[in-house]
């Protein structure tokens, strides 16, 4: 009679809805606090970051979208329709990477106080399984601002990059929207990920690893980022409850496997 060999259960964690994070920063003053906080600062410098990107953007282009070619003959007519096409299509793409470059700017000048929203929210939610953060060294502190400025750069390029899917019909916006979905996902999975000194290249990993719970962390983000003018305003108000909730999820999923390991 052959034996039956029992195998441990794969690691699966619990996913926490955002309902749930909701709650849990709404009942925690000082996550609520610096959440606020975090958001007025996120508005403020992605608006004036888009103001000025907007304001280069115009000067680059000069009066090409100001003066109308005239109409009075058919190649006029023709002139005039392809102009006005053109022109609303550039305003359009135009905002949005002008949203992008001021977002990510925000981004970058804010990342140490979401980093500070990020771990208070792990500690509460991780208790005594909470992993210590790394050892502070100068070396330690070189590296995470060098991932930051790497993430920045990564997101320049795929902006750059879903600038030109876009213009393949029907299977180019579906590509970008892939695209900023899961590029949304590393931006939040970047702060409890750079706490536990993860290269660049170990964040992508991990999205690729978990690829169902990186897409549902950001289809939201990815949403809301392409929708123009509101998307400033939208994405500083979530920007702080998204934190929390990737930190979250991100922490149930280490620690799922965290004791899978421990127990096989």
């Amino acid at each position: 009679m052959q034996k039956q060999h029992q195998t441990a259960p794969s690691p699966v964690a619990q996913w926490v809805p955002l309902s749930s994070t909701l709650m849990f920063m709404m009942r925690r003053k000082r996550l609520l606090g610096w959440s606020l906080i975090l958001f007025a600062v996120t508005f403020a410098l992605t608006w004036v970051g888009y103001l000025f990107t907007v304001d280069i953007i115009n000067n680059l282009t000069g009066n090409f979208f100001l003066d109308a070619p005239g109409s009075d003959t058919i190649w006029g007519w023709i002139k005039h329709k392809g102009w006005l096409v053109s022109s609303w299509l550039f305003i359009f793409v135009s905002r949005i990477v002008s949203f992008y470059l001021a977002f990510l700017l925000a981004y970058s000048i804010s990342t140490p106080g979401y980093v500070f929203l990020s771990t208070a929210a792990e500690k509460l939610h991780a208790g005594e399984h909470f992993d210590p953060d790394a050892s502070l060294t100068p070396l330690g502190v070189v590296r995470d601002i060098f991932e930051g400025i790497k993430i920045a750069v990564f997101g320049i390029v795929v902006t750059i990059v879903a600038l030109f899917i876009n213009f393949i019909p029907g299977v180019g916006q579906a590509a970008v929207f892939l695209l900023y979905t899961y590029y949304s996902a590393l931006m939040f999975i970047d702060y409890p990920a750079s706490r536990r000194r993860w290269s660049l290249g170990k964040k992508i990993g991990w999205l690729r690893n978990h690829s169902s719970p990186a897409f549902r962390l950001g289809v939201l983000p990815a949403l809301v980022s392409m929708v123009p003018l509101l998307n400033i305003f939208a994405m500083a108000l979530l920007f702080p409850i998204l934190t929390i909730h990737a930190t979250l999820n991100f922490s149930a999923i280490e620690l799922a496997k965290k004791r899978y390991y421990s127990s096989s």
